[in-house]
């Protein structure tokens, strides 16, 4: 039994050590080679250069990056808290559960560009909203909406049931059980899953060049506009090949710098609340 204990503890600091290497590896790596392009005009500055791209900064990817994420979170995150509910408290019958969960494990699965084809088709070409933020943040927020889904689920499934059946014993009616006291118990979770989901859709590539993202634009001024997002940068910037590459290094270390810290910001996040519900 010790000898059993020894090599499981041995696998999964292995397993750490092997998953922490590879990020401060892949972190590293990134910003060496991208590190004599990052300075204040790279951030701030729009892309220039005969070669667009090779010269200015990624400041209109950025903004239009935020564009596309909030516009997806707005999208996708209300209708996935509402299923998440409805299958945590209103749900009776488990052929609906089966099937409602079905149907989100089969839309997660969906891969990404077929996705973006099929958001192509419906509103840039159909409803003739043209490429533009919101048909690429629909798109997104269709993606995301699982993930966040089942996070919320989850949350929702793991709540001291006993505190809810006080509240019903008091006569508190099933809706003011859930805006008083599910939702606050729950923010901390659900604030993580949107933000995650969030991040989810920042680096989506594929529903982007599909339906909104463009080579050049200015900074975010309509959600019927088109815009520039970092993926699509970045993408670009490695086809122009070896004269850009620098530049492409810098906008994945800015892209990753960003991700990292939304998901470092929305943990502490979720850790002080949990401490502040515990006392």
């Amino acid at each position: 039994m010790n000898l059993r204990c020894f090599f499981i503890k041995l696998w999964a600091y292995a397993g750490i050590f092997l998953v922490s290497s590879v990020i401060i590896f892949l972190f590293s790596y990134v910003f060496i080679n991208g590190s004599s392009v990052i300075n204040h005009d790279f951030i701030f500055k729009p892309p220039s250069g005969i070669v667009l791209g090779s010269e200015g900064g990624i400041f209109p990817a950025i903004a239009g990056s935020m564009a596309f994420t909030l516009t997806a979170v707005t999208v996708g995150a209300p209708p996935a808290v509402m299923i998440a509910i409805y299958l945590a408290f209103f749900c009776k019958s488990n052929k609906i559960r089966s099937l409602t969960h079905l149907l989100i494990q089969c839309s997660a699965g969906i891969p990404s560009i077929v996705l973006g084809l099929f958001s192509y088709s419906l509103f840039v070409r159909d409803l003739n909203f043209g490429r533009c933020i919101l048909s690429s943040g629909i798109a997104l927020g269709i993606m995301i909406l699982p993930f966040i889904e089942v996070r919320a689920e989850k949350a929702f499934s793991e709540l001291d049931y006993d505190m809810i059946r006080s509240a019903y014993a008091l006569g508190c009616t099933k809706t003011h059980v859930i805006m008083t006291i599910i939702l606050p118990a729950c923010r901390a979770e659900l604030f993580s899953g949107i933000i995650l989901g969030g991040c989810y859709a920042m680096g989506a590539t594929a529903p982007m060049i599909f339906t909104g993202a463009v080579a050049y634009a200015g900074n975010p001024q309509s959600l019927l506009k088109p815009a520039m997002a970092l993926p699509m940068h970045l993408y670009l910037l490695v086809a122009q090949g070896h004269t850009s590459l620098n530049m492409a290094y810098g906008t994945a270390f800015v892209m990753m710098a960003v991700i990292l810290m939304s998901n470092i910001l929305v943990t502490l996040y979720a850790r002080r609340i949990r401490v502040s519900l515990k006392h």
